[in-house]
């Protein structure tokens, strides 16, 4: 890695969630909207189990799919990176995740840096509150699996335990699980890099 790499501080905060749920991380600005998705996957931490999309700028980005956009314009979130929404001025934008629980995400970039050279990025910084469990049916969903999660009394305490496979802690965000997830990204990438580089090498 060198150090003529640019960062970019990203915090993510779900929207319409009291009190808040957010996370801070620092990406490379070369990191497409798909890479993005991937690390909010991670830092959240959600399973990927759905479909997304962005809104930046006033366009759409996703994973392309006539069956499902609907005339919608629909740009792939591979082909774009988020230096070159900077570069246009975007430093605030939108992230939906999972079209039925409609995980609405508020995103800022915060700072663009040098990279630090002793780091493998992207990298979790901060954060607080656990993310809502997959398929728990929205903000309403979540409000009644909080409420019967926090209640032993409650008559489906048992039952949101059993689905949930344990105790819930809103609290906790779960560091050690984030931080795993986030470090196999940023060692995939340094991995790719350095192939990339062996690559050029060996055409020289």
């Amino acid at each position: 890695m060198t150090s003529s790499e640019r960062i970019a501080r990203i915090i993510v905060k779900l929207d319409h969630i009291d009190p808040a749920i957010w996370r801070r991380v620092e990406v490379p600005i070369t990191t497409s909207l798909k890479g993005l998705h991937d690390i909010i996957q991670a830092v959240m931490p959600f399973q990927d189990y759905h479909l997304f999309e962005f809104n930046a700028g006033g366009k759409r980005y996703a994973v392309p799919d006539p069956e499902w956009d609907f005339g919608r314009e629909t740009y792939a979130a591979r082909n774009v990176r988020i230096g070159a929404l900077v570069d246009r001025g975007i430093t605030t934008f939108n992230y939906t995740y999972d079209f039925g629980d409609d995980w609405r995400h508020s995103i800022t970039v915060e700072a663009v840096t040098d990279a630090d050279p002793a780091v493998e990025y992207p990298r979790f910084v901060d954060g607080e509150r656990r993310a809502p469990p997959e398929d728990v049916g929205g903000l309403s969903g979540f409000e009644e699996f909080l409420n019967a999660m926090a209640k032993p009394r409650h008559a489906q305490h048992r039952e949101v335990v059993a689905w949930y496979g344990g105790r819930f802690e809103p609290d906790n965000i779960g560091v050690d699980t984030i931080n795993d997830r986030i470090v196999k990204i940023a060692r995939r990438r340094t991995l790719g890099k350095v192939g990339y580089a062996k690559s050029q090498n060996n055409r020289h």
